[in-house]
């Protein structure tokens, strides 16, 4: 197992630099994310380390939106955070901002599912339940389907993501709906009590 900043010190490294409570919850979202799929691909052991990545994957995007996953790395530094971590947040902005290619597949996943959390998100809050537990993968795919539909959701960087993953876009499109169940409830515990 890699050495890496506890998750306490993680996430008040990400508080430090931001105070939105939307870029927090998407924090707290991906990082569920991350630690669903660490189980579900059999890097069990390896869980806490993918959930940092996924926590801390937007550190510079809220004071730096047009330095994102450029500045990350001298926050992360001044933070403690190694290397390894440090490549990880920074390779979801590949293509994007910056030419840090996602080689492991925790760094596919983080790609692949970036934009995709924000996209169920919204799907999720138009639903009667305003929730991803009675969300269907046909309902999810005729809102992904429309561009108009949380217009600032990427739909190429998904499907970039799907194939550097060599899955099938619905298979993708059904694992983070399952990933997003599993971290929905404390999501919005962390939302109610303020993220303290």
């Amino acid at each position: 197992m890699k050495e890496h900043i506890s998750r306490e010190k993680a996430f008040e490294l990400l508080k430090k630099y931001n105070k939105e409570a939307f870029h927090l919850q998407h924090a707290l979202t991906v990082e569920g994310v991350m630690r669903w799929y660490a189980k579900e691909l059999g890097y069990g052991e390896d869980e806490e380390y993918w959930a940092i990545v996924g926590l801390l994957h937007d550190i510079d995007f809220e004071l730096y939106p047009r330095e994102h996953c450029i500045k990350a790395p001298e926050l992360l530094k001044e933070g403690g955070v190694g290397d390894d971590i440090i490549h990880g947040v920074c390779s979801h902005g590949y293509g994007i901002t910056v030419d840090i290619k996602p080689e492991h597949e925790m760094e596919k996943v983080l790609y692949a599912t970036d934009e995709l959390t924000g996209l169920i998100w919204a799907a999720a809050l138009i639903r009667p339940s305003k929730s991803v537990q009675d969300m269907e993968l046909k309902s999810l795919k005729k809102k992904y389907k429309s561009p108009t539909f949380a217009a600032g959701c990427s739909r190429d960087v998904i499907e970039k993501g799907a194939e550097m993953l060599g899955w099938d876009l619905n298979d993708l499109l059904q694992k983070t709906i399952y990933a997003m169940r599993s971290c929905e409830e404390s999501v919005n515990k962390a939302v109610e009590n303020g993220f303290e």
